[in-house]
């Protein structure tokens, strides 16, 4: 089993960043995919960013939404098992909550495709 837990949600001014962090525990290895999606009220989950490494190749890849890159840079520290979420240039449709996900094996942008997930944190921005 994995268990994942996020902190660094907030309250933040539209142009403003906030950081997430996602410390993950249990059964988890550094080719496991780790990143983030978000869900607004009313709407669906939507993926927001992921970072995996293949044992393979010994690559690491990344992947953003449209709708975040170049604000939005998710890094992973697998020493510590934490992946994070640097936002910036926050807008105010940015505002969701923030969920952590993993997955065993290789990256995918569905959200159904992972099964451990966060409790997810609270990001709002104001205009």
């Amino acid at each position: 089993q994995v268990q994942l837990v996020e902190s660094g949600g907030g309250l933040v001014q539209a142009g403003g960043s906030l950081r997430l962090s996602c410390a993950a525990s249990g059964r988890i290895s550094s080719t496991y995919a780790m990143g983030w999606f978000r869900q607004a009220p009313g709407k669906e989950r939507e993926f927001v960013a992921i970072s995996w490494s293949s044992s393979i190749t010994d690559s690491s890849i990344t992947l953003y939404a449209d709708s975040v890159k170049g604000r939005f840079t998710v890094s992973r520290d697998n020493a510590k098992n934490t992946v994070y979420l640097q936002m910036n240039s926050l807008k105010p449709e940015d505002t969701a909550v923030y969920y952590c996900a993993a997955r065993s094996g290789s990256y995918s942008s569905n959200w159904s495709a992972y099964n451990y997930w966060g409790q997810g944190t609270q990001v709002t921005v104001s205009s």
